[in-house]
């Protein structure tokens, strides 16, 4: 099952502009406001700055002592003295500073706050997705999704800031520019039209270069993930300078990608300085060709329209960036709005302890053709061995089994009272699962075993380390339970991972726990002994174990082995060991 499909992809910078406007927060809307008020001021301040910049240019005849401009009144008076004018300007260009230095500093927290809700909002909603929503994708791409992917939206939302101040400034500008000398402004639409022209040039291939950036972000995590393990292996096969050179091809595409961006950049601010060089110049023209437009004026008007020429490139550049982040903004919707599992607010049944659940009958796809499963009885305190080929829904039927995916047909009772899925999955809520490929992500041992159990002592975590056979592995170290997971003088091997992670399943005492091949690092004689003190202290846990090696059988109490054709037996105690003996060895 595919992931939900996302709206429609926006194409045009103002599609995405009201995108990313939807998923603001409340407070970060009203942040907002505050944050275009803020540039509003600023902007006002500005111009003021540079109207008042006028009277104190003596090269300007029209601007002399004992002639007034004729705007402004008493504020642009050239009779007043030189200081006091100077210090009229400074005290405008400070207020104008101030301004800007608090709208950066909140529009920075804003774009902390908002990269960090995007990043919250996307991994909850990955946390409560339902397992098949999530089979068609792809590892590299979520870990591309929780990383870089919201890099790319935050910059795509910090270009939306600067489109406000661009915005806001060119609309204060062109006020004052029309309040000083209305005849010129009469240029303002050919010039505007002039710049949403240069400012959507280039569009259709921004865009494209954007969309081929995440697809060639997310192909380069495929060469980062597990790199030791991927790294073994393509030594064992003397593949090196093959690995090389694919890593090196999607760098090289990348390196293009941003190269072609910054060149795309570049172009449109070329043909926003020409065209603003073009008009300013076409203005001069126009002053001096219209009779009656005073030279204060023109100059005050090119002082304001001067304004803006940062401005607009800094648009262009956000248009840009607005263009970029589309396909990832894309991407991130594609996964938050996945439909997450709506669990029941009934909270699981601790009466649960020592009844035993029978399922008379249970289908579930995959595999293709659909697997049937009946007779099968879960008591605590039992371990049940399930085994059969590769790829035969072994992973399906656990995943069942542990209440995180749904099958077709469900039949089941439970002291004799039938109950259907959702009160079964009520019944395992309180779980533990473990697979092969789960690595602990914590920093210390300590502070691993802690997650399963806040609430466990220092004595209980050496208890359920002593059960796994790792104490006498932390004895020698000098870190004890602090020891690191990952450093450089004290890692732990594949398997000592493995069995710190089945000391979480003993702090947790689950009702039902599945150990999805979580044993394979491990030789057979330290399973059968891992697994053996794992069902003594859990006597009340339901143990399902996933594994091919025929030893574990010796100690299980039922068997659920699927066949080639997709018929799975149950075997109990007398018939279990022959039942296992032909299964293959392989990866589940």
């Amino acid at each position: 099952m595919q992931p939900a499909e996302s709206p429609r992809a926006p194409e045009r910078p103002l599609d995405l502009l009201r995108s990313l406007a939807r998923t603001l927060s409340g407070v970060e809307r009203v942040e907002t406001v505050a944050y275009v008020v803020l540039s509003l001021g600023a902007a006002f301040a500005g111009s003021l700055a540079a109207l008042l910049l006028v009277p104190l240019v003596p090269l300007v005849p029209l601007v002399q002592p004992g002639q007034t401009l004729s705007f402004g009144g008493a504020l642009f008076d050239p009779r007043r003295s030189v200081e006091l004018q100077a210090a009229i300007f400074a005290a405008a260009t400070g207020a104008f500073a101030l301004l800007r230095w608090q709208a950066a500093r909140l529009g920075a927290r804003l774009v902390g706050r908002y990269g960090m809700h995007l990043r919250r909002k996307v991994h909850a909603r990955l946390i409560e997705a339902p397992l098949t929503s999530l089979a068609d994708a792809t590892s590299a791409e979520i870990a591309n999704v929780l990383t870089h992917n919201v890099e790319l939206i935050v910059q795509g939302f910090s270009a939306l800031q600067q489109l406000l101040i661009a915005g806001v400034s060119a609309a204060v500008s062109l006020g004052f520019a029309f309040w000083v000398s209305p005849p010129l402004l009469l240029a303002a639409p050919v010039l505007m039209g002039l710049g949403l022209l240069a400012s959507r040039a280039y569009g259709r291939e921004q865009s494209l270069v954007g969309r081929q950036y995440v697809v060639d972000m997310t192909r380069l995590f495929w060469h980062s993930e597990d790199f030791p393990r991927r790294l073994r292996h393509v030594r064992s096969f003397e593949r090196e300078a093959a690995e090389k050179a694919n890593y090196g091809a999607i760098s090289e595409r990348l390196c293009d990608g941003y190269r072609r961006q910054l060149e795309l950049v570049a172009s449109g601010r070329l043909m926003l300085e020409l065209l603003a060089a073009a008009g300013i110049a076409a203005m001069f023209v126009l002053a001096h060709r219209w009779h009656g437009v005073e030279q204060s004026e023109l100059i005050a008007v090119c002082l304001l329209l001067g304004r803006l020429l940062p401005h607009l490139v800094t648009t262009r550049q956000s248009f840009q960036q607005l263009r970029s982040a589309a396909p990832a903004f894309e991407l991130w919707q594609r996964y938050v709005n996945l439909e997450p599992v709506h669990a029941s607010a009934t909270p699981s049944d601790a009466s649960a302890a020592g009844a035993a659940l029978h399922v008379e009958r249970m289908r579930l796809v995959p595999p293709p053709g659909g697997l049937e499963i009946g007779g099968l009885v879960l008591r605590p305190g039992e371990l049940t061995l399930v085994c059969g080929d590769s790829g035969i829904g072994k992973s399906s039927l656990v995943d069942v089994l542990a209440g995180m995916m749904a099958p077709e047909v469900f039949v089941a009772r439970r002291d004799s009272q039938p109950i259907g899925f959702d009160a079964y999955r009520e019944l395992v809520r309180h779980g533990a699962y473990v697979s092969q490929n789960v690595r602990p992500w914590q920093r210390s041992v300590r502070e691993c075993l802690l997650w399963a159990a806040p609430d466990a002592t220092d004595a209980m975590l050496r208890s359920a380390l002593a059960d796994v056979g790792l104490d006498k592995r932390l004895a020698d170290s000098p870190h004890g339970l602090d020891t690191t997971l990952h450093g450089a003088s004290s890692r732990l091997s594949g398997g000592e991972l493995q069995r710190l992670l089945l000391a979480q399943v003993i702090l947790r005492r689950p009702f039902l726990a599945v150990l999805d091949e979580a044993t394979s690092a491990l030789d057979a004689t330290a399973e059968t002994a891992v697994l053996t003190a794992m069902r003594h202290r859990l006597p009340q846990t339901i143990l399902i174990v996933v594994s091919h090696r025929p030893g574990v059988a010796a100690i299980a109490d039922q068997c659920l082995t699927i066949g080639n054709d997709l018929v799975a037996t149950v075997t109990g105690r007398p018939a279990r060991v022959a039942a296992v003996a032909g299964s293959p060895v392989g990866d589940s």
